[in-house]
């Protein structure tokens, strides 16, 4: 038999999923996370989870992991030490950016820029140069090289970039120095700007190598610690990474290229809303992940996540594919506080994390945390974890006894009053990722997941007015399900600028087909067949004059005949929702880029029995609970693992499980279906798979006219 497991290593706790291929069947387990050291946490849980299943260690044939140690890295400013060589005349092209500053005008006078992560004294300028069509302008002078390189010894840096003016047009340079390093200074990793984002513009590209090196000795000191636990316990399973854009990738290559794993750990819960979404018959989705100290949210269209070219960690933005992930500092363990100085309550983005977490832990957390609130109002019941973790009601209400006293108002109202703000909180990131992106978010399902999520997941329902709202079998190990049921993925990408009128089909399908060689040839080196390799092409397109760029698929199936054409009217589509018009302007290609993905693994869903509309069954308790505005109502505990498909459970509910545990709201009811998939909404209201998306620009097209570039024009 063929066991994969999927882990994922959050703040707060690692979850994971472990998946018999054969049958489908699948076991669960959550243990705290080990800041201190991770991999700690990990093989505790492997060890947990085998013994459930009555496996050994190995006997596991895959492992994929959601991490985010490359994001915690950036966020505390523990990466590497990194030095910086670039072209003579470019040493402060982290220092100018791009002269953006965030805010208003204010932002001017109060706005502290950030240090950039290669530091002015440990970046050395080189004699050389390429010219723009890759031409070489002048050649390498060894001499400034070995200087360089030598200084940066001297000054003891722990990786060193190379990010050379129109490297993208030519790496030949860029290799040549790294040659010379590998003379000068073995051992240290270094990392080309050439390899690591082979497109123009050279803040972007110097930025996103330099981040690259920042988190490499870390990234690479991790995973190796981790395959090395793994060999101890004689694991001999295929070792994978979750990327930012959702695909896998081998350890090795995520250790040489962890820029792309910034967004990993989010990702893994973007992949398992999508596949258990899609088993209850839903493509459309809003993803709403509440952990233990953030929330993550996505949009999902077609059953194709929404993707950008840049991925934000903190103040640094690296141009790497990710999926469309937003996160607030809103989680189970945001701190409640009232400050003196406005009076007013606040609730987070400060965390009370693993250590000492909230004051139910009875781990020395003393300040309230949303987590405290949903004690108190009894939302949560006196254990979690199938019993191992219990909750502490006293230490709870002690807790929120200080907001309630700042405020002067019961401790059941200061409760209420926590929960309401932590939702408001999250309500404004899920409006990031679809009305300010022009989604109408009554078209879509939210699908709710992480130890938290389900807490309060129809609240957020009926802020939105999303429906069903669907609490997936497992929500707190949603993300390990992600991990361990996505696919392998690469991209290979090139600097292409051209109008579409100085070009043709053919052209870019040719430089396409080449990049799809390249990126595919990664993915064949990890033992996937091509025969098990789909590919997706891109262009990055903008109108001719506009600054910025937006990628736009293309099937490679007869893209030669009319593919810019539709690519064009695509683009079109695009810049009209988003901005609610779109120009009469000539169309521009910036970038080609080529995105190779393996097969999904064949992992069946488990049915659950049927049963009739009463869910008497699963009644396990009964519990004064306090909903709104102070009022306590008799509500029914229900034990999912007892309910069946075709129960409705009608609110005020509690429903709980090993991983999770999920509130149904007074006016609200519970569906169950096939799969074992709750989706909730308004009573009276029958859950269905919802319709096509209608967004909010699909409106026939505004056309800004602009003059025609003349067809006369010759081609570049």
């Amino acid at each position: 038999m063929t066991y994969r497991l999927g882990c994922d290593v959050g703040g707060t706790f690692t979850d994971l999923l472990l998946i018999n291929e054969a049958t489908g069947e699948t076991y669960r387990a959550k243990t705290p996370s080990t800041p201190q050291d991770q991999s700690i946490g990990v093989m505790t849980g492997i060890e947990r989870i085998c013994a459930d299943a009555g496996i050994r260690p190995d006997q596991i044939t895959e492992f994929m992991h959601g991490t985010t140690v490359a994001t915690n890295a950036v966020l505390e400013g523990k990466g590497a030490a990194v030095g910086l060589i670039v072209t003579d005349g470019y040493k402060q092209v982290l220092q100018i950016a791009r002269s953006f500053v965030p805010g208003g005008l204010a932002g001017w006078i109060i706005w502290n820029k950030p240090l950039p992560l290669a530091r002015l004294e440990n970046t050395c300028e080189i004699k050389e140069r390429i010219g723009a069509k890759g031409d070489v302008v002048r050649t390498v002078d060894e001499a400034s090289v070995r200087d360089a390189v030598r200084k940066l010894k001297a000054n003891k840096v722990e990786a060193i970039t190379v990010s050379l003016i129109n490297s993208f047009a030519n790496g030949a340079h860029e290799l040549k120095v790294r040659e010379i390093i590998n003379q000068e200074f073995p051992g240290v990793p270094v990392s080309l700007s050439h390899e690591v984002l082979p497109e123009m513009y050279e803040f972007e590209r110097t930025l996103t190598a330099v981040a690259n090196s920042y988190v490499r000795p870390t990234v690479g000191k991790y995973l190796r610690n981790l395959e090395n636990t793994f060999n101890a316990k004689s694991m001999k399973a295929k070792y994978k990474v979750l990327r930012s854009d959702g695909g896998l990738m081998a350890f090795g290559n995520a250790s040489d290229q962890p820029v792309n794993l910034m967004m990993s750990g989010p990702a893994g819960g973007v992949a398992g809303a999508l596949w258990v979404s899609k088993q209850s018959g839903y493509k459309n989705l809003l993803t709403f992940d509440m952990g233990g100290t953030s929330t993550d949210v996505a949009l999902i269209e077609n059953g194709e996540p929404q993707l950008r070219r840049e991925t934000k960690v903190g103040d640094v933005t690296v141009r790497a594919s990710s999926l469309d992930v937003r996160t607030v500092g809103a989680g189970g363990g945001s701190i409640a506080r009232v400050p003196q100085l406005t009076g007013a309550l606040r609730v987070g983005p400060e965390s009370a994390g693993a250590m000492p977490g909230p004051a139910c832990y009875l781990k020395g957390g003393q300040e309230p945390a949303v987590t405290d609130a949903n004690v108190v109002l009894g939302h949560l019941p006196p254990s979690l974890i199938g019993g191992e973790m219990k909750l502490d009601v006293n230490a709870a209400r002690t807790a929120c006894k200080k907001v309630a006293d700042a405020l002067k108002i019961s401790i059941e109202d200061a409760a209420e009053g926590i929960v309401r703000i932590v939702n408001e909180n999250m309500f404004g990131a899920l409006r990031l990722v679809s009305i300010e992106q022009g989604y109408d978010p009554r078209n879509f399902a939210l699908v709710a997941f992480g130890g938290a999520g389900p807490l309060h997941a129809n609240a957020l329902g009926k802020l939105t007015g999303s429906w069903p709202v669907i609490i997936p079998p497992g929500p707190g190990v949603l993300c390990a399900y992600g991990d361990a049921t996505t696919r392998a993925r690469n991209e290979a990408s090139q600097t292409f600028v051209r109008q579409f009128f100085e070009t043709s089909s053919k052209e870019v399908a040719g430089i396409l087909k080449r990049l799809e060689k390249q990126a595919a040839a990664a993915l064949t080196k990890e033992g996937i067949p091509a025969s098990e390799q789909t590919t997706v092409w891109e262009m990055d397109l903008r109108y001719h004059g506009q600054g910025f760029s937006v990628p736009i698929q293309c099937k490679p199936d007869g893209f030669e005949k009319d593919g810019l054409k539709k690519a064009g009217k695509d683009f079109d589509a695009y810049h009209t929702r988003q901005f609610t018009f779109a120009l009469d302007a000539a169309h521009e290609i910036v970038n080609l880029r080529a995105v190779v993905v393996g097969e999904y693994p064949n992992v069946k869903a488990i049915r659950v029995g049927k049963g009739g509309t009463d869910p008497k069954a699963a009644v396990i308790s009964s519990s004064h609970i306090f909903w709104h505005d102070g009022k306590s109502m008799k509500s029914k505990i229900y034990d999912r693992s007892k309910l069946k498909a075709g129960n409705v459970v009608q609110g005020p509910a509690i429903v709980t499980e090993f991983d999770s545990t999920t509130v149904i709201l007074p006016d609200c009811m519970g569906t169950v279906d096939h799969v074992g998939t709750i989706l909730i909404t308004p009573k009276g209201l029958k859950p269905r798979p919802g319709m096509a998306v209608k967004t909010a620009g699909k409106a026939a097209a505004k056309k800004t006219p602009a003059k025609k570039p003349s067809s006369k024009k010759k081609r570049s």
